[in-house]
């Protein structure tokens, strides 16, 4: 479709995904989630209930969160919970970088993780700017629903 110099082209309105499986990010964070598991199985064995079930319990909160707040009903939510999958990828940061000084592994064994740890934060912040752009969505507990039944 050509637009003449000075028209508008027409505005779509941008379509929320249908399910949380959907989202490039939570895809993103699931690959994430899997990484860390087999990256951790290389751990030692005394590290079972410390360190490495707080790594792993990690990364499986990031993808975990952005489906609990997409199958939410409102973009407040939604946004808290991507908020939620931040802290997530900021604890999960830390204790990679803590297994480096920890000599436990090779900060080039832990640089895949780390790169997709910053991919996934710029993909939140960016998904969050987005959200933060719309008017909250109206749920089934809003009064403007209880007026309208």
């Amino acid at each position: 479709m050509k637009v003449a110099s000075g028209e508008r082209k027409p505005v779509t309105q941008p379509i929320k995904p249908r399910h949380y499986k959907d989202l490039l990010v939570w895809q993103k964070g699931m690959a994430l989630a899997k990484l860390v598991y087999v990256f951790s199985q290389k751990f030692p064995p005394d590290e079972r209930y410390g360190l490495t079930s707080q790594l792993r319990r990690a990364a499986v909160s990031v993808p975990s969160n952005i489906a609990e707040g997409q199958a939410r009903r409102g973009t407040s939510e939604f946004h808290q919970f991507l908020s939620i999958a931040q802290g997530s990828l900021a604890e999960l940061e830390t204790q990679l970088l803590l297994r480096v000084d920890l000599s436990y592994c090779k900060k080039a064994d832990a640089e895949p993780a780390l790169q997709e740890v910053d991919e996934l934060q710029k993909m939140i912040v960016s998904l969050k700017r987005k959200l933060s752009s719309y008017s909250p969505l109206v749920t089934r507990y809003s009064s403007r629903s209880a007026k309208a039944h």
